[in-house]
């Protein structure tokens, strides 16, 4: 067996054994339940960044997950997340909420917003890597990125190195990035989400 096939044979299993989930009741993909509020983070960064907020244009599907794809994927979570120290936006500018990059320090939309960057460069469409408000399990809101693919949907945490199918984690989904305009947001029909987080009207 040669290297190459040594090395898709270990994607392959890595793969398997993330999808291997017969218990749970979700599904791979995230269900979307139609247009939402945009949070007021996101909102005020894209008065600053409005080119990052623009229409995606046709929604071509999932990313079609590849080896290259899924190293890059992991690549960028690890880097990103050993290379900027969290603190929060009080801490670090005085203020309640402000989404920004990041250069050495940052919040978790931060650590999101440095990820999707990356990821764009190297090769992913816009369309596939979607900011994600979620709740942890103590009630805190929390953002990650869902990385959209024909393998599931995956979640890339600043809490985590290990990147896990969103099924997987311990949150409750509440809305993400359209698909096809990243300047609006979906709801996620995950019924456990119950609880707002602060938006724009």
């Amino acid at each position: 067996m040669t290297k190459t096939q040594k090395k898709a044979g270990a994607f392959i299993f890595i793969l398997g054994a993330l999808l291997a989930n017969p218990a749970s009741a979700l599904p791979l993909n995230m269900d979307i339940a139609g247009a939402t509020n945009q949070p007021i983070g996101h909102y005020e960064f894209c008065r600053q960044y409005s080119d990052e907020c623009d229409s995606i244009g046709d929604d071509t599907g999932p990313l079609i997950l590849s080896e290259a794809s899924w190293k890059a994927i992991l690549n960028v979570n690890y880097t990103v997340n050993s290379s900027i120290e969290p603190l929060t936006d009080q801490e670090i500018y005085g203020v309640e909420e402000r989404w920004a990059y990041p250069r050495s320090v940052g919040d978790c939309e931060d650590y999101v917003l440095l990820k999707r960057k990356l990821l764009i460069k190297a090769g992913i469409s816009p369309s596939d890597l979607l900011i994600t408000v979620v709740l942890q399990p103590n009630g805190d809101g929390h953002a990650v990125l869902t990385v959209r693919t024909d393998r599931g949907d995956f979640v890339l945490d600043n809490m985590r190195n290990k990147v896990l199918l969103w099924s997987e984690t311990e949150y409750r989904f509440l809305k993400r990035q359209s698909s096809a305009n990243a300047g609006k947001w979906m709801k996620i029909q995950d019924g456990r989400a119950t609880t707002a987080v602060g938006s724009v009207k």
